[in-house]
């Protein structure tokens, strides 16, 4: 893909901010480019999943071995959930937020019309995108530190302990026992995309009813939005 004089300098710009510099400018570019872009151009242009797949797991990675080594005591289970509270896609869009990501993004028009640029689930793509890229450009390492400089060892530390992104199932569950016996239930309503960037809806159920709904990028993440949004319409949980 030709990039323009123009372009090579806000990638520049990109790579001042992050504290990093690409050997191959050319696939931090493409870890930029958003499939809406791709779709609509008439050139051969690739997007940025297959970055967004790899950076996933280099993500999960290094979180993983910061919790394992922060947090000698804890078993296997809660340093899962741990991670699940680091590694959504709120934190992933806030740490995108912080690098200015959105600035550098290329967009369909389509996406760049209806505010894409600052959307969730697209900077958190993006974000994971850029650890791809890194990862290839600059192996493990070079990825490990862009996330720790970058993604906060302060914030992993505050997200890890629940600080920023709340357990609201534990919540849930505790408003719940004060009020009834019957029992909470996550059920998957449907499921969208391919395997590599799936999105789950869900809804948590009472009684038969439906008090809550969430979309996640795993069950997870969706069953703490489902339980947020239960929550919030039960009036005891305000952001």
């Amino acid at each position: 893909m030709y990039i323009s004089l123009e372009r090579r300098r806000k990638l520049e710009e990109l790579q001042t901010i992050i504290g990093y510099s690409f050997r191959d400018v050319e696939i931090l570019n493409t870890s930029l480019t958003h499939s809406s872009y791709a779709n609509e151009s008439k050139a051969s242009v690739v997007s940025n999943e297959r970055l967004e797949f790899l950076g996933d797991v280099v993500i999960d990675l290094v979180v993983s071995e910061y919790l394992y080594n922060r947090f000698t005591e804890l078993p296997e289970g809660e340093l899962t959930k741990r991670r699940a509270s680091v590694v959504c896609e709120s934190s992933l869009a806030f740490a995108a937020r912080k690098i200015k990501l959105g600035d550098y993004l290329l967009l369909g028009k389509g996406e760049e019309t209806t505010g894409g640029r600052n959307r969730d689930s697209i900077l958190a793509d993006a974000f994971e995108a850029l650890t791809g890229a890194i990862y290839i450009d600059g192996k493990y390492e070079s990825a490990r530190s862009f996330l720790l400089v970058n993604f906060e060892e302060e914030v992993i530390y505050a997200l890890s302990k629940g600080t920023l992104f709340k357990d609201y199932k534990t919540e849930l569950q505790e408003l719940l026992q004060k009020r009834t016996k019957s029992k909470i239930e996550y059920v998957v309503e449907r499921e969208d995309g391919p395997d590599h960037k799936k999105k789950f809806y869900m809804n948590v159920i009472v009684e038969n009813k439906i008090i809550g709904k969430g979309m996640g990028r795993n069950k997870k993440e969706a069953e703490q939005n489902a339980a947020k949004q239960a929550l919030m319409k039960l009036g005891e949980h305000f952001d």
